[in-house]
């Protein structure tokens, strides 16, 4: 979803009013907006946020408190890409909590009963759901979890036929923006062992052109299958059998996955300073530039070995 304009709610309650301003905030966190002053909240300009901003305002008045609800095309010093992140950083710190709930989860296991388990998985479940109806710009996090619930939701590792590079020349790979461990290693092995003429773009969906090749993403061909993260898949899919590559695939495993299944925690560094990257404003293409030098390097050393 990409706002034109955007909604401001200012507010204000009287001091004494605590369980009031609790209410209030709630009601905020409850539908998506971001605070961006003392009392002053935005929404992207959509006829169902304009909807909880109309009813939120009646409330706050209500409340014998004052209230005014604007549209803006422009907030002087905030581009649409700073609200954006604005945004985006608000649901990832969600989605960042459920991802934990559901490491755990998976950790867990079999030590859970059955009943027990199906009940925890349907509140993670659900807490997803509550965040993603509120995920106005499709961070990307919020398909990192959706992955790990697909995981948690046991859906058998299938046999995935071998395929041939040769099928595979000089075509355009597509993954989400802002790439970190998982992303930039699978980018740097379809460039080093399978497409080296590939061109990489990014988008927060799949497109309906077949041409382009998902990766990384829901519910595509080349992304995690089972405890597969998309680097192994893409391995095994295209029998890749250097040592050195399945080193690496170890890696990103216990980098992205957190699991620490092969207990290599070398990446994990990797994979910070590319989300440094990211929050410094590099743009995709550079973090992909900078993280394949990374990959180079790292592939380099583990040869010599």
């Amino acid at each position: 979803m990409g706002a034109t304009s955007w909604l401001l709610l200012l507010y204000s309650l009287p001091t004494r009013q605590k369980t009031e301003r609790v209410a209030v905030w709630r009601r905020l966190k409850r539908i998506g907006a971001v605070q961006i002053k003392t009392s002053t909240y935005l929404l992207p300009d959509n006829p169902p946020q304009y909807e909880h901003f109309q009813w939120l305002t009646q409330q706050i008045r209500d409340f014998g408190g004052g209230a005014t609800l604007v549209r803006a095309q422009e907030i002087e010093g905030l581009s649409n890409e700073k609200l954006i992140a604005l945004f985006n950083r608000a649901r990832d710190e969600e989605y960042g909590a459920i991802k934990k709930a559901l490491q755990g989860f998976l950790v867990r296991g079999k030590k859970v009963d059955p009943e027990t388990k199906a009940a925890e998985l349907e509140r993670l479940t659900r807490q997803f759901r509550d965040v993603r109806e509120i995920d106005f710009f499709q961070s990307p996090r919020g398909q990192d979890v959706q992955m790990l619930l697909r995981r948690a939701e046991g859906s058998p590792k299938k046999t995935l036929p071998r395929l041939d590079t040769k099928n595979y020349v000089d075509r355009t790979w597509l993954t989400r923006p802002r790439p970190e461990i998982d992303r930039v290693g699978s980018a740097w092995l379809i460039r080093r062992f399978i497409d080296p003429r590939g061109k990489f773009v990014f988008a927060a969906a799949v497109p309906s052109n077949r041409e382009i090749i998902p990766f990384d993403m829901v519910d595509v061909e080349f992304s995690h299958h089972g405890d597969y993260c998309t680097f192994e898949t893409l391995t095994r899919r295209f029998g890749i059998e250097d040592k050195a590559v399945k080193k690496i695939a170890e890696m990103i495993h216990d980098a992205d996955l957190e699991d620490a299944k092969f207990q290599r925690p070398e990446c994990i560094g990797i994979d910070r300073v590319l989300k440094g990257w990211a929050k410094e404003g590099v743009t995709d293409d550079e973090i992909l530039r900078r993280g394949f030098d990374c990959f180079d390097a790292l592939y380099s050393f583990l040869q010599r070995r």
